[in-house]
């Protein structure tokens, strides 16, 4: 059975993604200003499809943010990559610069107003996320960061990127370490669909003033722990 509603899932995503991105592309020249709301439309259908056809549900835990914010969260499943869609109303994704050469999907990644990085452009790629990370915060949205760079399977420990830590010195935006379980339920490259609880948790907000070594400490304990304990060791990493 798990195979089969898997099956049923990846063709109706799939299906999804190309006619709303052939869609977008006239909304993308006739009314750019929609794109957002297009993209939202989009991962709210995927997450809908992932509750209806596997039996996955989407549980918060912590308090979302409106306007300006700086998230910063653990990263174990392309939901993770949507999800924020359906969960702040101005999410702003730090994403790699390849996704823009991606057909019909790619220019509309562009006009939503993502922030795309070149993950081997060193010193020059983090001041373009700077300056775009600035923007996005001055237009009050939601910047949804991967501090670890990419997927990561449940338990495995990659090392954290400093891109954060230069988006909260610039910003002034605290970070808010996030936490979540996805990859047991949307595993990484996995076909098969596990249903069950995907629990995200959102953590007190570590401030923009703290040092980078110690913000990107606080944040490889936060992502390496289950929720309880890992909001008791950011408090106290950065009290």
């Amino acid at each position: 059975m798990t195979v089969l509603r898997s099956t049923l899932f990846n063709v109706a995503f799939f299906s999804v993604t190309f006619f709303l991105s052939l869609y977008g592309t006239f909304i993308r020249i006739l009314a750019p200003h929609r794109v957002l709301r297009l993209a939202m439309l989009w991962a709210r259908l995927i997450v809908t499809l992932a509750r209806v056809i596997c039996g996955i549900r989407v549980e918060v835990t912590g308090e979302l943010p409106s306007g300006a914010a700086l998230i910063a969260s653990r990263h174990e499943s392309a939901l993770d990559t949507l999800v924020w869609l359906t969960l702040v109303p101005e999410a702003c994704y730090v994403l790699k610069r390849e996704l823009l050469r991606v057909p019909l999907f790619g220019p509309l990644i562009r006009k939503a107003g993502m922030i795309a990085i070149d993950r081997d452009g060193g010193a020059a790629a983090l001041r373009g996320l700077v300056r775009d990370g600035k923007r996005a915060a001055l237009e009050g949205r939601q910047i949804i960061i991967f501090p670890e760079g990419t997927r990561a399977d449940p338990g495995t420990v990659l090392p954290l990127q400093p891109g954060v830590a230069a988006l909260a010195a610039r910003t002034g935006l605290p970070v808010i370490p996030v936490v979540t379980d996805s990859g047991r339920r949307w595993g990484r490259r996995a076909f098969r669909k596990q249903p069950g609880v995907v629990h995200i948790t959102l953590l007190a907000p570590i401030a923009p003033h703290t040092p980078r070594g110690k913000l990107l400490s606080a944040l490889e304990l936060a992502f390496h722990a289950d929720p309880e304990t890992a909001a008791k060791l950011v408090e106290n990493s950065v009290g």
